[in-house]
């Protein structure tokens, strides 16, 4: 089959397009023939080698971490999926290759694919739609009526982070640039701050939830708009040993992720507010709850540009170039 193969870490010229073996699936695994897959900034670091710490793969090795295509084969284990269904999912850490005319995906990882939507569409979904769902509904628990600050609104995470924080009935806040305000506001961000023009930490005060995906100057910034016991979510790190441990890290690096986090776990304790990383999961049963909200319109998929598949390499460079409006697509059927 066809797909874009990493063989080496850095590289200056990107993926290579050539041929590799269909995947074998496990008895617990689907064949999905790949009708589109979504390019996401941690296809750009992991090629960059920034995660190797965490997810050590091998070269040669296909990228892609979003998939929406056609079941064609099912391990003799799967009871919730058969050949001919329509699915999506944002396949296990160490399983990725979405990139790809084939991909195996655990029955866990998957679900239908919403009905109202495209294969393009559903594919810009489960990673952001995940990583919103766990940062939102699992670990703030999110309430009606609480104030969230959702940085780059304009952005993969931030345009389903909005919808889905104003479904949960909470109070908006977000950053994004002029020529973005109505798109956000049009998702449902009540209030909209001009990240050139303006410093979110002096107009923001007394939030319950920040959910963070900058850098570390915006992460420390963060800490001041949130009220005594409110809650700081980050995913772009840094890594705390919470997560050291849910990923069994060895001793090791659990003491680097600890190190690394040591300052802004001391200033939000001092702050008296909680800090915690975020590293998305993979999840099957979440999809089909974000599957339902899509279908009765609660949310809607906002995609910037679409992709043919032999131009991986370059949705790949807009990717890293911050200037998507939403998610990036690559068509593969």
């Amino acid at each position: 089959m066809k797909a874009f193969i990493v063989d080496r870490y850095k590289s200056k010229t990107g993926m290579r397009s050539g041929e590799v073996p269909v995947p074998q699936i496990a008895e617990d695994e689907v064949l999905v023939e790949v009708h589109a897959a979504a390019v996401n900034l941690i296809d750009a670091k992991i090629l960059n080698g920034e995660f190797k710490l965490i997810l050590p793969y091998r070269t040669p090795f296909v990228l892609g971490h979003d998939v929406a295509g056609m079941v064609v084969r099912a391990g003799s284990g799967v009871r919730q999926f058969k050949p001919g269904d329509a699915v999506y999912a944002r396949p296990h850490d160490l399983r990725i290759g979405t990139f790809a005319e084939f991909v195996a995906v655990k029955e866990s990882a998957l679900a239908l694919k919403p009905k109202n939507i495209s294969m393009e569409e559903a594919a810009s979904l489960p990673l952001v739609a995940l990583t919103a769902w766990q940062a939102l509904v699992e670990n703030a628990q999110l309430k009606p009526g609480q104030k969230v600050f959702i940085q780059a609104g304009s952005g993969g995470v931030g345009t389903f982070a909005i919808q889905l924080a104003k479904h949960l009935g909470a109070f908006v806040a977000t950053t994004t640039s002029a020529a973005n305000e109505a798109l956000v506001k049009g998702l449902g961000a009540d209030l909209v701050i001009d990240y050139r023009t303006d410093d979110f930490e002096k107009v923001l005060h007394g939030y319950d939830v920040v959910l963070n995906s900058q850098d570390a100057k915006t992460l420390q910034k963060s800490l001041q708009v949130l009220k005594p016991g409110g809650r700081l979510i980050s995913i772009s790190g840094p890594p705390d040993p919470a997560f050291a441990d849910a990923i069994h890290a060895p001793w090791m690096v659990k003491q680097v992720m600890r190190l690394l986090s040591l300052g802004v776990r001391g200033k939000a304790q001092r702050r008296d507010v909680d800090y915690a990383f975020l590293f998305m999961q993979a999840n099957g049963s979440q999809l089909r709850q974000i599957a339902a909200l899509v279908e009765s319109g609660a949310i809607r998929p906002v995609l910037d540009q679409v992709f043919p598949f032999e131009s991986t390499n370059e949705a790949l460079a807009y990717v890293e170039s911050s200037r998507a409006k939403g998610k990036v697509v690559i068509k593969v059927r």
